[in-house]
């Protein structure tokens, strides 16, 4: 088990008031889909750059933004592994951890891969994040190289949608109820990590199908049997779980979604339940599995253990341009509305 969650860091100096907090109390969202346009209190004065792994297509951009944002006096910051793929000054680049600490906002340039890593590790610490797309799809990173600059000065100036997501977090470790099975190697302690996506129990590599008990607040749902769940935050909707016939989620609504993959009983449909429950997912004897995070991380999970998802105490604050609309973003990035 790995990525563990970052512990909270204070507020920052140079950080917007209305930042992310539970239940998204700092952003209205507007009809339609849009946030309601926020001026920051003060302007963001320090802004870290964040890369995609390991692809030598940012290194231009990148640059390029830097230069950009230095000539309007902004303090740039870069975190090690961008700098070290980049070519830039590895000395005066910062650990995710010190850029959370420092940033009044984060520049990501990358696909929603990169944005769904960096959001989770940054959210402890409330830095508003900014996504330009060099990806395939890219709904959370919304702008595009060729407009970048022109958008983050307008979000400089304070002329930006804020939008904030609540994150999952995920408790995977001993089940202190079930029986004790000799033949399984004890578990290691709890380990908490944190999704923006979704949270998916599945058969890894094993052959057949797992079985597993599901409660919602302590409330038994059903036993299923299938290739495994995708329990998905409204962002999370539009990822796995809508490849496994879930419904679209505004990110505005505090729910979570729990999806079966392929279930043995076609009448096991995907629910949708209220944010502020706690779901727990227990194997079945002699069922293993593993369960994903982002598809960054992972933990194998036996009928010794307890999968636990709950609304995380972080959220994450996205900002876009003024010119934002979840629903034409759906159109564009799904292909809606084309004449066949």
């Amino acid at each position: 088990m790995n990525d563990q969650a970052t512990p909270p860091a204070p507020s920052r100096p140079d950080q917007p008031s209305g930042a992310p907090s539970r239940g998204g109390a700092a952003t209205r969202v507007l009809p339609g889909g849009r946030a309601a346009p926020r001026t920051p209190s003060r302007t963001f004065g320090t802004v870290a750059l964040i890369g995609k792994y390991k692809s030598p297509l940012i290194a231009e951009p990148l640059a390029d933004l830097a230069r950009h944002l230095a000539a309007r006096g902004v303090e740039v910051l870069i975190d090690r592994l961008t700098a070290a793929h980049v070519g830039s000054d590895a000395a005066g680049a910062l650990s995710l951890e010190e850029i959370g600490r420092r940033a009044g906002l984060a520049v990501v340039l990358g696909g929603d891969g990169t944005m769904l890593n960096i959001a989770r590790t940054l959210a402890p610490f409330g830095v508003p994040l900014v996504g330009v797309n060099q990806g395939r799809l890219g709904f959370l990173t919304d702008l595009s190289v060729d407009r970048m600059a022109a958008a983050i000065d307008a979000i400089l100036d304070g002329r930006y949608l804020a939008e904030s997501r609540m994150l999952l977090e995920a408790t995977v470790g001993p089940d202190t109820g079930a029986p004790v099975d000799p033949t399984v190697a004890a578990a290691e302690p709890p380990a908490t990590v944190l999704a923006f996506n979704d949270v998916v129990i599945s058969k890894g590599e094993r052959r057949g199908m797992i079985e597993f008990d599901v409660s919602v607040d302590g409330q038994f749902v059903t036993s299923l049997r299938a290739d495994g769940l995708v329990i998905a935050s409204p962002t999370g909707s539009t990822a796995y779980a809508l490849s496994s016939g879930g419904p679209i989620v505004h990110p505005s609504l505090s729910v979570m979604s729990l999806v079966p993959i392929c279930p043995h009983t076609l009448s096991n449909r995907p629910i949708i339940v209220s944010a502020s429950s706690s779901i727990d997912v227990r194997m079945h004897a002699g069922s293993e599995a593993v369960v994903r995070f982002d598809s960054h991380s992972d933990a194998a999970i036996s009928s010794a253990d307890r999968l636990r998802v709950r609304r995380s105490d972080h959220d994450v604050m996205l900002l876009h341009p003024d010119d934002y609309d979840y629903f034409h973003m759906l159109r564009e990035k799904l292909k809606w509305s084309e004449t066949l």
